[in-house]
């Protein structure tokens, strides 16, 4: 953080874990995971899906509310202006890009729905998911990092969520934004941390 942030104030507190986690998985659909769509190569993301794979593991062995979603619509009429190619051209219900990747998703398991704006928090039903589990604080993954990951935090901050974003279980397309993005929210609404401390936390719940 530069001295300008740091002598307004910015990073004066550190927000500490509760006592009921969840872990949110934004977008970890094929569209973004696998290489064959045209947003499906990303390095970045590719990482963050196989180290949000390893961090749901240990939450689900240890009952730990999961909640992920993917972007679809039914057509360009209920589909906001996106810029983005790819979601105008291929996010609709039914096709395979609005798949979730099988190495994060649990159907047994995890509450998953469709999201049709960049928050996961925006017109569905996870504020209420979170509250009937008791949840008070959210480990967010996922992707992309300056975008629908952001937004994420920032709903999940405005609703008093705990927020924590381990920085090796997002991705974006450039590390730029990604760093860019992240440090601004170490700077405002939560903590960026590795997803070994996410871990350590959850098995060390009581």
């Amino acid at each position: 953080m530069t001295k300008e942030y740091e002598s307004k104030g910015y990073s004066s507190e550190t927000i500490e874990f509760g006592q009921k986690p969840a872990i949110l998985v934004v977008d970890l659909q094929l569209a973004f995971t696998d290489p064959k769509f045209p947003n499906g190569d990303m390095p970045m993301v590719e990482k963050a899906t196989n180290k949000t794979s390893e961090l749901l593991d240990v939450a689900r062995n240890n009952k730990i509310p999961v909640a992920s979603c993917y972007t679809a619509y039914d057509s360009l009429k209920d589909m906001p202006l996106w810029k983005v190619k790819a979601v105008r051209d291929e996010f609709y219900h039914g096709h395979p890009c609005t798949a979730m990747d099988s190495r994060v998703y649990d159907s047994d398991y995890d509450f998953n729905f469709c999201k049709n704006a960049p928050s996961m928090f925006f017109l569905t039903p996870l504020t209420t998911f979170l509250h009937k589990e008791g949840v008070d604080t959210v480990i967010i993954t996922g992707c992309v990092t300056s975008g629908c990951i952001r937004a994420t935090v920032i709903d999940a901050f405005s609703h008093g969520f705990r927020v924590f974003v381990p920085e090796d279980c997002v991705g974006d397309v450039e590390d730029r934004p990604h760093n860019d993005n992240l440090r601004d929210i170490s700077r405002r609404y939560g903590e960026v941390i590795d997803s070994s401390i996410c871990i350590d936390y959850i098995k060390n719940l009581s």
